[in-house]
């Protein structure tokens, strides 16, 4: 992503920050500054490893195109993650160096003296004159995002500058970004629903952007109320939080924030199955028919709804711009007709490179060319419609996508639990809700407020068990696997 932030407009606002506007002109100063001092006089990064633990603002902004342009590979840092995945994130990719702003300086300040990394804020790197920057194949390395798979740890998927701008267009072209568009910004920015579908569509196609570092519901529809948004991107769980929301509004109230969503463009949801009465409430209160799209780290967005053109409930619609999907049944063949499911596998230059560190990994995701999603689907009228996963190990959780393991071995390692099973369970408000099944070492009693008191400071909320179930045993099969879709039943 060596592309410059559009000189063409240089007055035109980019980004807004509480009550501050920042000019294109502005930001790019600021990334040539910021990736000046990086360098500290080196020609070129060379992919070194460079985090960055910012919540969304210029600072943001300013830390990914800087470590980008100065040939450095970003890895952004979820600021609502526990310090052992921070730990996780920097051990595993070789961090070299972390950047923070003053909020988060004193969250992660502690675990970088232990580990020996650098860490910098924006401000101390910024320099006052501006060095020459290196020329970028479209081949190099240009972001780690960890993702959550099936195995116990998160995995860093790679993504090249060619990857990304791949990504990037694609959308731009499919939803028709324009210079006029404004957006608010309120998703996790270690997620790319946040980093590509937000953040940087809006900043390629000369958009203006309003960052929240926190989404704060009454503050977003006053805005919404006074028509700033043109466009709307979230997750399903912010929708419904959205409805619950209005309906504690007085009538004049939620009828000036229903039109102010009703004059936007478009509205998107994403990162998790969009429920269809979820749809439907939205499209009754607002008008608007959303467009529910289809992607993953490791690809970017694959399928879509139709920008224009029927939106159909249920359904992620059809392959993007430069996109090959198929679908591929148990067997190993492909899918020809309608109505028949098959995991959802794809070819595109949006594809990521590589697992950081992790070539076995990387070979197992891929077959004859093919990047293997683990989603499963079928084609019906045309569209398709996502089944669900392949693993029951991923739990799609308010956007988030958590490995049932990578939860399960955190709460093994509570005093009173021999044995646990996690599963997700079907929840309005957060799509699956994060459910664990229990053995324990004694004959006590557990409590679920119990456990999360327990987990406060070992997993980020989103991982922590929202419910809970205490079973003598787990059920297992011949060959001691837990069989998980037995559980479900318990929380009905």
């Amino acid at each position: 992503m060596q592309k410059a932030l559009h000189s063409e407009l240089p007055d035109k606002v980019a980004l807004v920050e509480r009550d501050h506007a920042f000019t294109y002109a502005q930001v790019e100063r600021r990334i040539m500054q910021f990736a000046s001092g990086l360098l500290a006089g080196r020609s070129d990064l060379e992919e070194a490893r460079i985090a960055f633990l910012i919540p969304a603002g210029v600072d943001y902004v300013t830390a990914l195109h800087g470590v980008w342009r100065a040939g450095g590979i970003a890895i952004p840092l979820n600021v609502a993650s526990a310090e052992s995945e921070w730990e996780h994130c920097l051990t595993s990719a070789g961090v070299t160096q972390v950047i923070v702003d003053e909020q988060t300086l004193g969250g992660i300040e502690d675990l970088c003296d232990r580990l020996s990394v650098r860490i910098a804020t924006v401000s101390d790197t910024l320099t006052d004159s501006v060095s020459p920057l290196p020329e970028l194949s479209p081949a190099r390395r240009a972001m780690i995002v960890f993702t959550s798979g099936t195995t116990s740890k998160p995995k860093g998927a790679v993504t090249t500058h060619g990857n990304i701008a791949a990504q990037i267009e694609t959308l731009v072209t499919a939803w028709e970004w324009q210079a006029d568009d404004v957006i608010p910004l309120f998703l996790p920015l270690h997620h790319v629903h946040g980093i590509i579908n937000v953040l940087s569509c809006a900043l390629w196609a000369g958009a203006t952007v309003h960052a929240m570092p926190k989404l704060d519901l009454a503050a977003l529809c006053s805005q919404v109320a006074a028509d700033t948004f043109s466009v709307f991107m979230a997750v399903p769980t912010i929708y419904v939080k959205l409805i619950d929301h209005l309906q504690t509004l007085e009538d004049g109230e939620v009828e000036g924030v229903s039109e102010g969503f009703a004059n936007m463009r478009l509205n998107v949801s994403g990162s998790a199955a969009c429920p269809v009465e979820v749809f439907e409430e939205w499209r009754d209160l607002t008008g608007q028919v959303l467009l529910e799209r289809y992607g993953m780290t490791e690809i970017g967005m694959a399928l879509s709804n139709p920008y224009r053109g029927e939106r159909r409930p249920g359904y992620v619609g059809r392959a993007l711009p430069n996109v090959a999907v198929q679908l591929v049944d148990e067997e190993g063949g492909v899918v020809t007709g309608e109505g028949a499911p098959g995991e959802i596998r794809i070819q595109s230059p949006t594809v990521f490179l590589e697992y950081w560190d992790n070539a076995e990994a990387t070979e197992a995701s891929f077959s004859d060319g093919w990047f293997c999603t683990g989603d499963i689907a079928v084609i019906e009228d045309g569209y398709y419609r996502i089944m669900g996963r392949s693993s029951v190990d991923i739990i799609k959780s308010g956007g988030y996508k958590l490995s049932a393991l990578e939860i399960e071995n955190k709460l093994l390692a509570h005093p009173d639990i021999a044995e646990v099973a996690v599963v997700g369970i079907k929840d309005r408000t957060w799509g699956e809700a994060v459910a664990a099944v229990v053995a324990l070492k004694g004959d006590g009693d557990m409590r679920v407020e119990d456990l999360k008191s327990w987990c406060d400071g070992k997993l980020s909320s989103y991982k922590v068990p929202k419910q809970l179930q205490v079973v003598d045993a787990l059920p297992r099969n011949a060959m001691g696997k837990v069989v998980k879709p037995s559980l479900k039943p318990l929380f009905e």
